[in-house]
């Protein structure tokens, strides 16, 4: 694999148009999990999933890695698949916390990218189904709609 600004741009155009498959998944994943912690999430269009995307390639140093970890999982295929079970999970939860952003957020979407990817099967390589639980977990988890998010921290020190 080679990343070029030309590879890099076509991954990013193929997780911007990806948005008809990751946007249920990303729904659905904030819905269970809002359930499962009783409160309200908000849902995510596809235009706004896009504009996310657009922000995170803006980054060149998060893009070239997005964009790998994009193209490793697009065309990572096991024989058997179970055999190569690791590897595609790692890649998975790299990508869910390059998405997400530092930290707390990286290790919130690993965490989510686990519970997404028991949600999703796709047809194709083993990596397939990795790859939209991980851009799903990673770009729910950095998107506004969690209240615990849109209120302001009380852990936060201020020096006046």
């Amino acid at each position: 694999m080679e990343l070029t600004p030309e590879t890099v741009a076509e991954e990013a155009r193929w997780v911007r148009d990806r948005s008809s498959v990751v946007v249920p998944l990303l729904n659905e994943t904030r819905a269970e999990l809002g359930a499962l912690f009783d409160t309200e999430v908000t849902t995510v269009s596809e235009e706004r999933y896009r504009e996310e995307v657009a922000a995170v390639f803006a980054d060149g140093e998060v893009a070239v890695n997005v964009a790998g970890y994009v193209g490793l999982l697009r065309e990572l295929d096991v024989e058997g698949d179970y055999p190569g079970f690791v590897v595609d999970e790692v890649l998975g939860r790299e990508l869910a916390a390059a998405v997400a952003g530092g930290q707390p957020l990286s290790l919130l979407a690993q965490a989510t990218f686990h519970f997404a990817d028991t949600r999703t099967h796709t047809e194709g390589a083993a990596g397939a189904d990795d790859l939209d639980a991980a851009l799903a977990a990673g770009f729910q988890t950095r998107l506004p709609g969690w209240e615990w998010r849109d209120r302001p921290n009380p852990f936060a020190v201020s020096f006046d």
